[in-house]
């Protein structure tokens, strides 16, 4: 069950709200949004059937839901979240998100920046800790990577994303950062996703790479329930029988989540396919399907990065990707 508050619901409102559901041996989780508040109540819930809940002060309406993710439901939220970080609304106008895989240098983090920012991104993304399969791949600059992709943000003006794998780093990279990526190895790393809840920041919550759509979800309440609203979801791909591509793109789970969940979709072609080739056509079938936006990984020079170049764009590819995604945006408004 969730009680969606008025807008002009107060905090006392909310208090009174909580302190009632709690009589009857209930859980309650505020999640402040940017209009309204939305309490949600864990628990046998049936013992508030017969309650006067949408008929106190402040209450705008009591939905009963079925799904396991009360908060993450569409059911709870009808209007689409947008997650505001800066300048940039995500979840309102399409947000193109692109940069390195790795940060590498000062020098090659604002080559990349100035070039996809030139071709419409507005999201600069460079990983400073790298979770990689091999032990003896290159792992980052770490917290040196954090403060140059920080001052590359600064200087260009767009808004940053990184990599956390650590609850223990959480704060540290709050400090650089203005997104927190969870990537797809710790979609399930429950005691971090508890700890950015707690945190408030923006986070881009990538699927892990064998998860169901309902595990995906529920990843995500994990996160609200600890009174973080600002949660995207990021499609990267699954790890199916094919063996030519990476991974295999479900573009079906785009759909499939804007229909179930209120929270923003992005989607990742550079691992969802791991091939360069392959980035520009599921890029515009991401757009046609419905997504709020791309990251895509952009590389001044791929053939010499330290981390997938393999399914890294230079510059000049992802300017004409951009250039084919407005032109299908353009023709969806028509």
């Amino acid at each position: 069950m969730v009680i969606i508050m008025k807008e002009n619901a107060t905090e006392e409102n909310i208090r009174n709200v909580c302190e009632y559901v709690r009589k009857f041996n209930l859980s309650t989780h505020v999640v402040n949004g940017a209009e309204r508040s939305i309490i949600g109540v864990i628990g046998n819930v049936e013992v508030l059937e017969d309650k006067p809940i949408s008929s106190m002060e402040g209450v705008y309406d009591v939905v009963r839901i079925s799904s396991p993710y009360k908060l993450v439901s569409r059911s709870a939220k009808p209007d689409n979240t947008v997650v505001r970080v800066k300048d940039v609304d995500i979840g309102g106008n399409f947000v193109m998100m692109a940069g390195p895989c790795a940060v590498e240098s000062y020098e090659q983090m604002i080559e990349a920046a100035k070039a996809v920012k030139k071709s419409g991104a507005k999201v600069l993304r460079g990983g400073a800790y790298k979770p990689r399969s091999s032990p003896y791949s290159f792992q980052g600059l770490e917290e040196e990577g954090l403060k140059i992709l920080n001052a590359v943000g600064r200087e260009t003006g767009m808004v940053t994303i990184t990599e956390i794998v650590s609850s223990s780093h959480i704060d540290k990279v709050s400090q650089y950062a203005d997104i927190l990526q969870v990537g797809s190895r710790n979609m399930q790393n429950f005691e971090l996703l508890k700890e950015i809840g707690k945190s408030n920041m923006p986070v881009l919550l990538k699927r892990g790479l064998s998860s169901t759509i309902e595990e995906w979800l529920n990843a995500a309440e994990y996160i609200m329930k600890e009174g973080n609203p600002n949660v995207i979801l990021c499609e990267r791909g699954i790890r199916t029988f094919e063996t030519y591509t990476r991974n295999t793109l479900d573009l079906n789970a785009v759909a499939a989540v804007k229909n179930l969940s209120h929270l923003p979709v992005i989607v990742d072609p550079s691992h969802g396919t791991g091939r360069r080739d392959l980035i520009a056509p599921l890029s515009r079938a991401a757009v046609a399907v419905g997504a709020d936006g791309l990251i895509i990984e952009v590389h001044p020079h791929p053939d010499m990065a330290l981390s997938d170049g393999a399914q890294s764009l230079t510059p000049e590819e992802f300017d004409k990707v951009s250039k084919e995604v407005n032109k299908i945006l353009l023709a969806l408004k028509d």
